[in-house]
């Protein structure tokens, strides 16, 4: 068994296909639409084959309360493949004024990560 994808709820939903093709690399399929619903999404992909489906409907509402601290699903964590890699995106995002929520670090639990926020607040582990 493998996770097939994860999905995120998104207010803007070119930008945020922009913000994950540019700066993770993933290659985004199609948009589709379901008039009827008022619903669209893309999937974009990893070359491993990992997906991330990034989904509107305009009937969907942000939360007052910030979102690393609802029940539920609370970070995305991507691969990078080392310390030194970690350290250089993690330093690029901060040059693009992507907010940095955790400096690079190694974790109680032994990972190295950053972590940094997507541009609706998502959260995002930079990680080996």
């Amino acid at each position: 068994m493998r996770i097939e994808h994860l999905a995120i709820w998104v207010q803007d939903l070119e930008k945020m296909k922009a913000f994950y093709s540019h700066f993770f690399k993933m290659k985004s399929g199609e948009i589709y639409i379901n008039e009827k619903k008022g619903f669209s999404s893309y999937f974009l992909s990893f070359e491993s084959g990992a997906r991330l489906e990034l989904m509107h409907r305009p009937d969907i509402v942000e939360s007052e309360i910030t979102r690393s601290l609802l029940m539920g699903l609370n970070h995305l964590a991507i691969s990078v493949g080392s310390k030194e890699k970690v350290d250089e995106l993690t330093n690029f995002f901060r040059e693009k004024g992507i907010q940095i929520v955790g400096e690079p670090r190694t974790t109680g639990d032994g990972y190295y990560e950053s972590v940094i926020a997507d541009p609706e607040g998502n959260l995002v582990e930079i990680t080996i």
